[in-house]
């Protein structure tokens, strides 16, 4: 059995994660209620392994996508709405 040192030396230590983010991610801490989490996990042991904060992020990515159509779609919308009200009136 290997023996500890009796003291060690960490002026050479850096403070923070071990493994750098690469870029275009931010290492956060959030809290995700425990069902959520779990489904996410779940689902990844579904499709044979994998990592669930990817799922998680991807899930994020296509509501945000879903949302911002949807802002889209509805502006559309009203514009046409409203240019087809004003063509009414400047045709009478």
């Amino acid at each position: 059995m290997k023996r500890q040192k009796e003291s060690y030396h960490f002026s050479k230590g850096r403070r923070g994660a071990v493994i750098p983010v690469p870029p275009g991610k931010t290492r956060i801490t959030i809290r995700i209620d425990t069902d959520v989490l779990d489904w996410f996990r779940q689902q990844v042991n579904a499709a044979g392994g994998g990592n669930y904060q990817t799922l998680m992020n991807q899930a994020l990515r296509t509501y945000v996508e879903q949302r911002e159509s949807g802002l889209e779609d509805m502006l559309r919308r009203v514009l046409r709405e409203e240019l087809q009200r004003r063509r009414r009136r400047s045709s009478q």
